[in-house]
């Protein structure tokens, strides 16, 4: 008998400014493996508001994978995963950086404040698509993400 099991989709927050790289991501991860749903915030500020589910994002789940452009408009992306990594109830999720920066003292500081990984962009199509499914891969595939916990009843004061 098929098993009645609905998977969830894998809910993943795109913080990225660049449309071309935003649909580059969609593309590569619309044929996954594993369903997922990805919100694109433009910027810093409109991923803090996502994450911390102020205003119209206030009903939305947690993600429950951030991908993290550095260079953002407006909230670098060095202070979200600051603020990201300093709040008990984001902490948890992973972030992996997705960047054009290659320079050692942005990826030494990523990691230092507990980056999941640090991933530089190809500047090739097909090596951005490569790259975009070995996240895929390991990140929705083969890592165990942090459970919902059952026990939690509010995330910053909002009833789930």
């Amino acid at each position: 008998m098929p098993s009645s099991r609905v998977i969830k989709p894998i809910e993943i927050l795109l913080i990225e400014d660049n449309p071309g790289d935003v649909r580059l991501v969609k593309e590569a991860l619309r044929t996954a493996k594993t369903p997922s749903r990805i919100r694109v915030a433009e910027d810093g500020f409109q991923a803090m508001e996502i994450l911390l589910r102020q205003g119209e994002y206030a009903r939305d789940p947690l993600p429950d994978i951030i991908i993290l452009d550095l260079n953002l408009p407006r909230k670098d992306g060095r202070e979200v995963l600051k603020e990201i990594k300093n709040d008990p109830v984001l902490r948890r999720i992973p972030v992996i950086i997705f960047t054009t920066s290659r320079a050692e003292p942005d990826i030494l500081w990523a990691y230092d404040m507990h980056a999941n990984c640090y991933i530089t962009k190809p500047v090739d199509f097909q090596q951005f698509l490569t790259v975009i499914r070995a996240i895929e891969s390991f990140w929705l595939n083969t890592v165990r993400l942090p459970p919902e916990k059952e026990d939690r009843k509010t995330v910053h004061g909002i009833p789930l």
